[in-house]
């Protein structure tokens, strides 16, 4: 059975899991802008989105990340688990700490992003359009206070899957 569950997806009935990825390079954060006609348009946010059915959140948000960013990057560890507020209420978002690997940033077009780039965090002030609060406060997060991570462990007993304790 599907439901109608936040501004504008048809997803499974029951809680929502989506991934979202604060991605690094040299002290910047990736930041891409959502297009027209998203919940959030025009507000730069971290690359983000749901999980596909069968699909593991490590693989998620490396997908999100090509697909909203058109950039490579691996995963350092897991920052935190969120519940999100009104509009996605149910929704869990499980965010990642990325680093860049490969590619220059670019938006997917018109279909989810128009804009992405890397910033350092004084630049964030001056974008074009606000960036969303909860995406702002992490790059606080991650650029000035340094707050650690959960390193995945790679001898847990279901290796190779990803186990982050």
């Amino acid at each position: 059975m599907v439901k109608r569950v936040g501004p504008s997806n048809n997803v499974p009935e029951g809680i929502v899991v989506c991934v979202g990825g604060v991605v690094l390079e040299e002290g910047r954060i990736l930041l891409v802008r959502q297009a027209r006609g998203h919940p959030l348009e025009k507000q730069w946010t971290i690359p983000w989105g749901l999980i596909n059915p069968g699909e593991a959140p490590e693989a998620a948000i490396l997908r999100e990340i090509e697909e909203e960013a058109g950039v490579e990057a691996e995963i350092e560890g897991l920052l935190g688990i969120q519940n999100l507020p009104d509009p996605w209420e149910g929704w869990i978002g499980i965010v990642f700490q990325c680093q860049h690997v490969s590619g220059i940033p670019k938006p997917d077009g018109e279909k989810e992003t128009d804009r992405a780039g890397y910033f350092f965090l004084n630049e964030i002030a001056s974008l074009e359009g606000e960036i969303e609060v909860w995406c702002k406060w992490l790059a606080r997060r991650v650029l000035i206070e340094r707050k650690p991570f959960i390193s995945s462990e790679p001898n847990n007993p279901y290796e190779p899957k990803l186990a982050f304790l």
